[in-house]
């Protein structure tokens, strides 16, 4: 937790966005202090500053529709909170309500749950100034207003640079492969590049995609990328195995060939350039897998002869695959080599946005963590109101907004963003108190070191919360000092109203908790299904299933990760080993998908795998295997796994005895792909036994 605090996360928001959102604050506010008209000013720039944390990469359409819903609830939140602000009970009531509405709202995704945030935010505000309601339909308007400004700042350059998000996202899988050429992950470690890949389907195939003839080629290029991706693992995973220092070098020399291009073509990407620099290097590439071939006849071991075999069919395969990526780069239209496989754009089922209504709807259940969550901030925020109101606190409102803003779903995350809502408040205020008194009569310089504040914490914000809090606080003393509130005061506010909202929030959790711990195997089990869909997709020729089970398993996996994340901010030594058992089983489920890349690779390669009826059985034994490691991870109970070993077995007897095929490429691939399967799934069931009876000892212990 402390290294939480001063953990440094690279920056993620680039300094153009922070620009035009610190223009989209500020102008508003020049302008009313200009024309003597203060409070739409301020009314203006609440907007912008609310609707400013939905300003997210993506297609512009989507990115319009976000914020424009942003707006719209901003507004609506504040015409709410000025008609019940001066009525204490009817306020505490609409913010219980709120507080129920936006936390349920993390079902449907962390966009719209900041929605929701933001609007609990601003009911909260309003309520707290005191504005006569027959004004409320205005300020609500130019809240509103503020919103749409910063919107329209934000999809300005859509008609200049129609594709640039699109763009961008393949920049960034370009990149991602590159390194993944560079330095060759373990296999023990997450798939690479699955997120990025993910994020340019989204960008590419989803509800908001851009139209035109280039998004052909975009989409080309996506599906090269994950072919790519493919040969890069399959040859690097090769390269670990392999021991001849000559066939090792010459495996190299072939991936920083592919690093290179990869790295031209993102640079070019990014640029919308004519990717130069790669059409060279594919012609040295070329050399450099000719020379890997020639290498096979020299090496003197049975062993590492195969695995050099796989390792050239996987280099020329590579090759192929940047040669087209290099010649689609070049914005090629649908005459594409894969455009029959993309006739359909629709986005993976497991990345399709489901029914809101209906997931909302899923969520009404006492076991849902949406629903826990939701439940703790409608008591949080209902309890804060009616006791700053009763108190009689000056200004108390900070007390329910921090409790807003510092809850969350898992008890890490709301331990964390307490205590960095704290530290950053205390070293914000300290900033200010040194600052703030120099410019406070002076018109400009508020104004300049309010955009100052403001591109900070657009910046600093994701980096580290506390430094960007920091920012956020200097921001609101000097909208306060513009509303005629001293900044004496407002500093003396902003501590009392972090500090108690904090730990109201910190408390609500610790009384009600939803602890990790109790939903990780339902996710592992989660994440085995989806592997086991895509090893029978490819152990049964079923290329047109692979797109679809890939990204189901990419998102069951992104799930686990997250869930891990969560795990390791929870107290307690019980959770501490049960935290190092499943990234234990994790890393061995990533072996588990890795070991099939080379069987998928040559099943691409060939259109076909053998037609054996060992092959069927092994399947048959994986799937049933597969499926008891998952039911035992769903009811916590033993694992009754039989070992596809025997089956395995088989198979390599069936392949050895056609020469020609067990000669052949995916015959190779497959005798060696089958053989780390059946390791892999004796290893998870290995590790699920030990973990079970780590469990039953446990149980055991305070009984004894």
């Amino acid at each position: 937790m402390l290294r939480s605090l001063i953990d440094l996360k690279p920056r993620d928001v680039p300094l153009r966005v922070a620009l035009r959102n610190t223009i989209a604050v500020v102008a508003p506010l020049a302008v009313g202090l200009a024309i003597d008209q203060v409070p739409a000013g301020l009314a203006m720039t609440t907007g912008a500053i609310n609707t400013m944390f939905t300003d997210q990469p993506g297609p512009y359409r989507q990115r319009m529709q976000h914020m424009l819903m942003a707006a719209a609830a901003a507004g609506l939140s504040a015409l709410v909170g000025i008609l019940v602000g001066g009525h204490m009970w009817l306020f505490a009531l609409a913010a219980a309500l709120a507080g129920l509405l936006g936390g349920l709202l993390v079902a449907l995704g962390p966009v719209i749950a900041r929605v929701g945030m933001s609007s609990m935010i601003v009911l909260i505000i309003t309520a707290d100034m005191q504005v006569p309601t027959v004004h409320a339909p205005g300020v609500a308007a130019l809240i509103f207003a503020g919103g749409v400004l910063q919107m329209l700042m934000a999809v300005a350059a859509w008609p200049l640079q129609r594709y640039r998000p699109e763009r961008f996202a393949l920049a960034i899988v370009l990149r991602q492969l590159a390194d993944v050429a560079h330095s060759r992950p373990d296999t023990s470690l997450p798939p690479p590049v699955s997120m990025a890949a993910m994020e340019a389907l989204e960008t590419l195939h989803g509800e908001y995609r851009s139209r035109g003839r280039a998004m052909q080629s975009f989409r080309i290029i996506a599906e090269l990328c994950e072919r790519v991706r493919i040969e890069l693992l399959s040859l690097g995973d090769v390269l670990e195995r392999v021991e001849d220092p000559d066939a090792m070098a010459r495996i190299r020399s072939v991936l920083a060939g592919a690093e290179a291009i990869l790295g031209h073509l993102s640079d070019a990407m990014q640029a919308a350039e004519k990717p130069l620099r790669a059409e060279q290097e594919v012609t040295t590439l070329g050399a450099r897998v000719d020379a890997l071939a020639h290498a096979v006849d020299a090496v003197s071991g049975a062993r590492d002869r195969r695995l050099l075999r796989i390792a050239v069919l996987r280099a020329q395969g590579l090759a192929g695959q940047l040669r087209a990526l290099v010649r689609n780069s070049d914005w090629a239209s649908s005459r594409g080599e894969i455009r029959a496989e993309l006739a359909d754009a629709k986005l993976p089922a497991a990345l399709r946005p489901g029914n809101p209504l209906q997931t909302l709807r899923a969520n009404l259940d006492l076991s849902s963590v949406a629903m826990r969550h939701a439940i703790r901030c409608a008591v949080c925020l209902g309890i804060a109101v009616a006791c700053e109101r009763l108190l009689e606190i000056p200004h108390g409102a900070w007390i329910p907004m921090t409790a807003a803003i510092v809850l969350r779903p898992d008890f890490g995350g709301t331990l964390r963003f307490g205590l960095l809502r704290v530290a950053g408040t205390f070293g914000g205020l300290l900033l200010t108190s040194l600052v703030v008194h120099l410019v406070v009569d002076n018109t400009v310089l508020s104004l300049l070191l309010m955009a100052l504040l403001c591109i900070g914490f657009r910046l600093l914000a994701t980096v580290n919360y506390g430094l960007g809090v920091a920012m956020l606080t200097g921001m609101l003393v000097l909208l306060l000092a513009f509303e005629g509130i001293p900044p004496g005061d407002a500093i003396h506010m902003r501590v009392l109203g972090t500090t108690l909202g904090s730990a109201l929030a910190l408390v609500a959790y610790l009384l009600w908790p939803t602890w990790e711990g109790q939903r990780s195997d339902i996710a592992l089990a989660r994440l085995i299904d989806g592997y086991r869909a895509h090893i029978l997709a490819v152990l049964g020729n079923d290329i047109g299933a692979l797109h679809e089970t890939r990204t189901t398993a990419r998102a069951a996996r992104t799930r686990v990760l997250a869930s891990l994340d969560r795990m390791r901010a929870e107290p307690g030594r019980e959770r501490a080993a049960e935290l190092v058992a499943t990234e234990s089983f994790l890393a061995n489920a990533h072996r588990l998908i890795r070991t099939s890349l080379s069987l998928e690779a040559a099943l691409r390669d060939e259109g076909t795998l053998p037609q054996l009826p060992e092959l069927s059985a092994f399947a048959s034994e994986v799937d049933a295997s597969l499926a008891a490691i998952a039911d035992a991870l769903r009811n916590r109970t033993l694992p009754q796994v039989r070992s596809p070993r025997v089956a395995e077995r088989q198979l390599a007897k069936a392949l050895s005895r056609d020469e020609a095929l067990a000669a052949s490429p995916a015959g190779m691939a497959l005798a060696d792909t089958c053989d780390r399967i059946a390791d892999s799934i004796d290893t998870l069931a290995h590790l699920l036994r030990q973990a079970r009876a780590h469990d039953a000892k446990a149980i055991a212990e305070p009984a004894g």
